[in-house]
């Protein structure tokens, strides 16, 4: 059930109170025995609030010493990049950092303090250091992503340049956590010091001057669209404003930089939160669309990429996804033959279609952007896209663009894409839709306390007791995705027109229960109640 609010302007009352934030970050001490307070790596990273004592100054002391350790046992003795958003918390959590890599004597790579650095951007800077000679470059990126104002986030990349895997992040969190109750002990250099002897380094401009290594830059230039850029309040802002000063067609559409994002549209659960992906977070874009050839949005640190055209409003992620890789595919020709999609295993099923049709491999990995690291770094995936509007592709040489996921470039290819065939994303999914027929898709989420998401993220195919799913035999039962062989955290189903997969929230206690059916949305809403009622059985 949507919130009364959602979708309408932001009031005083929904808005944080940054000096509180910030003031606990430093004033609460979280409790090392109290699971709600340790150091938990999610799919991407540790993320918390420092007025749950989630997200404190300990925390993430801990945690870059536990870094620090980390990186010396992998013998990664490079620099360390290290990038922010825009969230109030991002800031003291980014001298934190700097104050402990300093004192441990980590080469340090870091912007200034009043920039601020999207996520691909880190990603770039490492995989450029990394392709020369000597000691290998990793990075740290303090962003939250998409969550509410009141919300920190601390992420590591290792020297591939994508998300740590868990065998790294299990890793620095149980060593985080040991190191939380005494985290006072931890060697810093105070941060007057260290940001005079840190290098400062220039993120933007390498990485907006190298976009034409991977996009069609000169036909956008040439078509005469106009493209109106919404970084949402957040890190990409100085980044579109270096490339409309570079001549693209490129309005920037709110510069606006406010850690309370006042400006924003409430999102479905009547919480401020950046989500591009979301109707009612993109309400306010989704209504100038008709000023604009396209209008895109990102996420706070611009890992995430909406769409909105003219025509039909914000796309559906997935809808995009599918279109990107028919449009890639047939206009890539310096990559490899080979080169297969990627695709997390709860998304659109049209995706497995498309892939069908050009004769490519499909790479059907579970949630998490870091099951695609591989296949980006050697080439044998040239496109790597996730249902939450996150993805990344190879440069036009068939080359590693980034190995995190990258909201800038995913925004530009929807110009790309107009400039070079005339016609917007959303009529070309329209074309496919007319070809494969249409998707009815639907994330919906349902309470599970711990035990039960622990229980949910062991599931097998002998819980599934019944064989049939909303009308369909069930086909499969899947604990692990097909591409890689690895748990996927639950369990996905499916018949010959549907499936849905249930997997637990790693930051609420929730469980998600993510279907598509290609037979209608009441066929749809049956899959759902099923799956729920399925899941709940397993569960009890």
């Amino acid at each position: 059930m949507a919130h009364e609010r959602a979708g309408l302007p932001a009031q005083e009352s929904d808005l944080i109170d940054v000096d509180e934030v910030i003031a606990a970050y430093y004033d609460r001490v979280p409790d090392p025995a109290n699971p709600d307070q340790q150091v938990t790596f999610g799919t991407s990273g540790h993320r918390g609030s420092s007025l749950d004592t989630a997200f404190n100054e300990a925390h993430i002391a801990a945690t870059t010493q536990a870094i620090v350790e980390y990186r010396a046992a992998q013998n990664t003795t490079g620099p360390l990049f290290i990038g922010k958003d825009t969230h109030a918390l991002s800031y003291p959590a980014w001298k934190t950092a700097i104050e402990v890599l300093h004192a441990h004597g980590v080469e340090v790579l870091a912007e200034r303090d009043d920039e601020y650095t999207p996520t691909p951007a880190v990603s770039r800077a490492i995989i450029r250091h990394n392709l020369g000679s000597g000691p290998r470059a990793d990075g740290i990126v303090v962003t939250p992503s998409h969550n509410p104002p009141r919300d920190g986030g601390f992420k590591y990349n290792p020297p591939n340049g994508g998300p740590a895997d868990t065998d790294a992040t299990k890793v620095i969190a149980a060593r985080a956590n040991e190191l939380l109750g005494d985290y006072r002990s931890i060697r810093r250099t105070p941060y007057e010091r260290a940001a005079s002897e840190i290098t400062r380094y220039d993120y933007r401009t390498p990485y907006c001057n190298e976009l034409s290594q991977v996009l069609n830059l000169d036909a956008i230039k040439a078509s005469g669209l106009v493209h109106g850029a919404d970084p949402l309040g957040g890190a990409s802002v100085q980044y579109w404003q270096f490339l409309a000063e570079q001549g693209l067609p490129i309005e920037v559409v709110n510069p606006t930089v406010d850690p309370t994002w006042r400006f924003m549209t409430l999102d479905t659960d009547g919480k401020i939160r950046m989500d591009c992906s979301s109707p009612d977070a993109m309400a306010s874009l989704v209504q100038q669309r008709d000023r604009y050839t396209v209008a895109t949005g990102n996420d706070a640190d611009s890992d995430r990429h909406g769409i909105v055209t003219p025509d039909a409003g914000l796309m559906n992620p997935n809808a995009y996804l599918a279109v990107a890789i028919n449009y890639l595919f047939a206009h890539r020709p310096g990559w490899s033959p080979e080169a297969g999609v990627g695709k997390t295993l709860v998304s659109s099923s049209l995706i497995d279609k498309v892939a069908a049709k050009l004769g490519r491999r499909l790479v059907e990995v579970p949630v998490g952007f870091k099951w695609f690291v591989p296949g980006l770094s050697d080439g044998s995936i040239g496109f790597g896209g996730e249902e939450s509007a996150g993805a990344s592709f190879l440069t036009l040489a068939g080359k590693t663009w980034t190995t995190d996921k990258d909201g800038i470039l995913l925004a530009l290819l929807a110009s790309e894409i107009i400039a070079v065939t005339g016609r917007t994303p959303s009529q070309h999914y329209a074309d496919l839709e007319a070809e494969f027929g249409r998707s009815y898709y639907a994330r919906v989420d349902a309470d599970a306390d711990r035990a039960q998401k622990a229980r949910l993220s062991k599931l097998s195919s002998s819980d599934v007791t019944v064989d049939e799913l909303a009308g369909e035999p069930i086909m499969a039962v899947l604990s692990h995705a097909p591409g890689n062989g690895a748990a996927i955290g639950g369990i996905k189903v499916t018949t010959e027109h549907a499936w849905f997969a249930a997997r637990p929230s790693g930051t609420e206690d929730k469980y998600k229960i993510y279907a598509e059916s290609l037979k209608g949305a009441d066929h749809l809403a049956e899959v759902q109640s099923a799956a729920k009622s399925l899941v709940d059985a397993a569960l009890a």
